[in-house]
């Protein structure tokens, strides 16, 4: 791409919508249910998230029935056991027909089967599925994750449900763009996404990735919590009272020595203490549940739980996870109707996506420290249109406090990001229900020019401002660019270190690479300071090193540039250990496989050279340069570089950068000024971050012109140049008013 304007208006990643203009509109629809269903048919992959109790089965019934009509082929609802036939009956009421698929006969333009039967069903006769609670993509082990992805690689339309999933649940997130065909998980981690080291799980989303991450979700997910979210009448969805009550029971598995009860910490002592507490607890269970003939779900985790309360309850019915499909479903109309009371099971087994809503009873026998477990059972009376207010009773030993109050914390700070993704999402969800969708957002863009004595730094993108610089004009170029990873420094197109992969750095810097071959005088030089970058298993699908070095010395050969030297930084690997957490580098890995250990990553300090005869040479006499200190710089490898010896950078970090600057070392920057430039040269630094290059510049008697996108950096460099200068260690103009500045 060879205009610049054109490729940097290419970075702006806008999702393409692969499906079909159709206006829904039905009786059985509210109107934010319909703008939905609208939404969804022209994106043609998407997904729904909605909170229980919004609707979402007559949403997808609606987006199946427009897909099939559409297209004219088929479309399959994939749903927990139990929904399928709570589906096919809601759809029934609308004046949708669904037939359930127990094999492969498929009947009706859409059917509907359980996940478990997902391997008795041809995935290529669909030209639409939908994936009701889809959840299953990270609650369930990866093996049927990964078969579900597999499996609707090739379907045209694709369609996920669930409710709004935990705000810092990326895992879930990623794995429904995955379904999707929107973007793969690991490529969703690179882009908006960092690695702190340690645990392989521990990814965090970057601070200046904030709002364009939510804004990608908004084009692919609707995000709601409540209708009026996105400015719709949420007055019919607001809920009756929800109560919780702790009751306890004596611990069972007080620790030896101890006066007072202590609190279980660990899992094997929770796991000895339910199973020693078993009886108590089914006990006051079924105390609880016989104070009312009122219709009551049991919760339990373990087996013995489930098969005491069922016999210490009158007319309680147990769903087990061995009774066959048949069996479930049947055990589960009945409670539904009403025919029994009491339904004890497991919320893995019944907890999700259920609809309970004549029941508004339910006794926990035990707590698992599951959240989501414990929100999706609760969620299943606690929904629209229940009548009544809901009443929730937990039974714990007093030693199991911890466990309450942890899950009751993460209901809190569940509640906390919830109501901030909506602050987030609210405009991005409603403006993209309208057809047109909209481009995401990215930071504004200012230029201005900062000016002293011997110097002069620019605000703006280093390619525009470059091309303003005169042919030939500079002396010597020192810099370190920055890495492809995407929000680093910030969300603008036009930030280098804001690219999706390595392919689209390399083109945006190489449109610098020409700027500068154009700028410099033949035969004179310019340095950059980089380093090979370590490649992950979930970022990169490998672990190893990737030639960043090389990569950037071929787009310079590229354009034109002779690779003229190299030198080596020396680094401390136990220092990068500690900070990085790199498997390469751990002792522990020696005795693991040390086919998987590793040296550390020096820096580096690349020297290239433009061609041409140099028609003002840098030259040295012995006295300012003595052999024995040349020895020293023609060294390949410096091994007494300071990494501390740095300019401050804390006052030029904003609250949401997700790493401090890093300047290039004081030292090097010193070593290749005094090597590869005179006094009152004109010194360039593209990537003038917080000024290093310029203030070394400055106080060696050079004279500097620099770059720089990010104001807050900017402002940071130019109080550095007025300092260099205040400090009396420069040249100044009056010494040479021949002498213009850039």
């Amino acid at each position: 791409m060879s205009d610049y304007s054109t490729f940097i208006k290419s970075k702006a990643r806008q999702l393409a919508a692969s499906g079909f203009q159709c206006e829904v509109a039905c009786d059985y629809l509210f109107p934010f249910q319909s703008s939905i269903v609208s939404w969804a048919l022209m994106r043609g992959r998407a997904a729904i998230f909605a909170d229980t109790g919004l609707g979402k089965t007559r949403m997808q019934v609606r987006w199946a029935a427009e897909v099939a009509r559409h297209d004219g082929g088929r479309v399959l609802i994939l749903a927990p056991l139990s929904v399928t036939t709570q589906t096919v009956a809601e759809a029934a009421s609308l004046g949708i027909e669904i037939g359930i698929v127990r094999h492969t006969d498929y009947g009706e333009s859409i059917v509907a089967t359980n996940y478990e039967n997902l391997h008795n069903v041809d995935t290529d006769a669909f030209v639409g599925v939908v994936l009701d609670e889809s959840s299953i993509l990270k609650s369930v082990d990866g093996k049927t994750r990964n078969t579900l992805i597999a499996a609707f690689s090739r379907t045209l339309y694709r369609l996920a449900c669930t409710a709004t999933p935990a705000p810092n649940d990326y895992t879930e997130l990623g794995n429904h763009a995955a379904f999707l065909g929107v973007m793969t998980h690991a490529e969703m981690l690179s882009m908006f996404f960092v690695h702190d080291g340690g645990s392989t799980q521990d990814w965090r989303l970057k601070g200046h990735a904030q709002q364009a991450f939510w804004a990608w979700v908004c084009e692919w997910a609707s995000v709601v919590r409540d209708p009026a979210d996105i400015g719709f009448d949420g007055s019919m969805y607001r809920l009756p009272p929800l109560s919780v009550e702790l009751h306890t029971t004596p611990s069972k598995a007080a620790k030896r020595g101890m006066l007072f009860t202590t609190q279980v910490s660990d899992l094997s002592e929770r796991r000895s203490e339910r199973r020693a507490s078993v009886s108590d607890r089914v006990a006051k269970t079924a105390a609880i549940v016989m104070q009312s003939d009122a219709p009551c779900i049991v919760w339990c985790n373990l087996n013995e739980e489930a098969d005491e309360c069922e016999s210490a309850i009158p007319g309680a019915i147990q769903i087990t996870g061995s009774d066959s499909p048949e069996e479930k479903e049947a055990s589960m109309a009945r409670f539904l109707s009403g025919s029994v009371k009491v339904l004890v099971t497991k919320p893995k087994i019944a907890g999700f996506g259920i609809n309970m809503q004549h029941c508004a009873r339910m006794v926990f026998c035990g707590l698992s420290d599951s959240f989501e477990a414990y929100y999706q059972a609760v969620r299943r009376c606690w929904r629209f249109g229940q009548k009544h207010p809901v009443h929730v009773h937990i039974v714990l030993t007093e030693s199991e406090r911890s466990v309450y109050d942890n899950v009751a914390g993460k209901q809190d700070a569940f509640d906390i990001m919830g109501r901030e993704v909506v602050a987030m999402t609210r405009t991005l969800t409603a403006r993209n229900l309208k057809p047109q969708g909209f481009r995401m957002t990215s930071d504004s863009y200012a230029t201005d020019t900062a000016t002293g004595d011997g110097w002069t730094l620019h605000l703006g993108d280093c390619v525009e401002v470059a091309k303003t610089l005169a042919d030939d004009s500079i002396d010597y170029s020192i810099f370190s660019p920055p890495f492809a990873s995407l929000y680093t420094y910030s969300a603008s197109e036009r930030d280098m270190g804001n690219c999706s992969d390595g392919d689209e750095f390399l083109t945006h810097f190489g449109f610098l690479v020409r700027e500068l071959m154009r700028v410099t005088r033949p035969g004179r030089l310019l340095s950059f300071h980089c380093m090979d970058l370590p490649t992950s298993k979930t970022r990169d699908g490998y672990i190893g090193i990737r030639d960043f070095r090389g990569e950037l010395v071929r787009i310079f050969q590229h354009h034109g540039w002779i690779y003229h030297s190299v030198v080596t930084i020396w680094k401390d690997p136990v220092t990068a250990m500690q900070r990085t957490k790199a498997l390469g580098l751990l002792h522990k890995q020696l005795k693991k496989d040390s086919c998987m250990s590793r040296q550390g990553i020096p820096d580096y300090l690349i020297t290239m050279r433009k061609p041409g005869t140099n028609g003002k040479p840098v030259t040295h006499t012995n006295d300012s340069f003595p052999v024995r200190e040349w020895q020293d710089y023609a060294s390949p490898v410096w091994m007494d570089i300071n990494p501390s010896d740095t300019l401050q950078a804390s006052s030029a970090r904003e609250d949401d950068d997700e790493r401090h600057i890093c300047p290039l070392q004081l030292e090097v920057i010193r070593r290749a000024l005094r090597l590869w430039s005179m006094p009152d040269d004109l010194v360039l630094s593209p990537f003038a971050g917080i000024g290093s290059e310029g203030f070394e510049a400055v106080k060696a008697g050079r004279r500097f012109v620099g770059i720089e996108l990010k104001k807050v950096y900017w402002a940071q460099a130019a109080k550095n140049l007025a300092r260099a200068v205040a400090d009396g260690k420069q040249r100044t103009l009056f010494d040479a008013p021949s002498k213009g500045i850039v």
